[in-house]
């Protein structure tokens, strides 16, 4: 699969980790409360990446935080976005993986990939 990206995203593009769905991921965001500005951490599992190679492209991360789940879209190329680090590589066999919106506890483990 041949993606032609813009010669502007590969310079910014160089900076994060080859990831896709089912991988854990921590993003440090930058959140600006008033006039100070602090980093703040998002870790979870991707369930998505959309417009893969294009100036849209997004990914949507899951966490479950005090049996709650807390899904986020954010922008691949977003200024809030400090880095990204990859935790660990799931195996999974979709690219979209919203079965796991309806499982809990360990039937929403995803196996690692090694």
């Amino acid at each position: 699969m041949d993606i032609k990206l813009n010669t502007e995203n590969v310079e910014l593009r160089k900076t994060f980790p080859e990831f896709g769905a089912g991988d854990t991921i921590n993003v440090l965001l930058k959140i600006r409360e008033g006039n100070k500005e602090r980093i703040q951490q998002f870790q979870g599992t991707v369930i998505q990446r959309k417009n893969v190679g294009s100036n849209g492209e997004t990914f949507t991360i899951r966490k479950i935080s005090d049996s709650i789940a807390v899904e986020r879209i954010i922008p691949i190329f977003s200024p809030s976005i400090e880095r990204i680090e990859l935790i660990r590589k799931g195996k999974v066999r979709r690219s979209r993986i919203y079965y796991l919106r309806k499982r809990k506890g360990k039937l929403a483990r995803i196996k690692e990939k090694i």
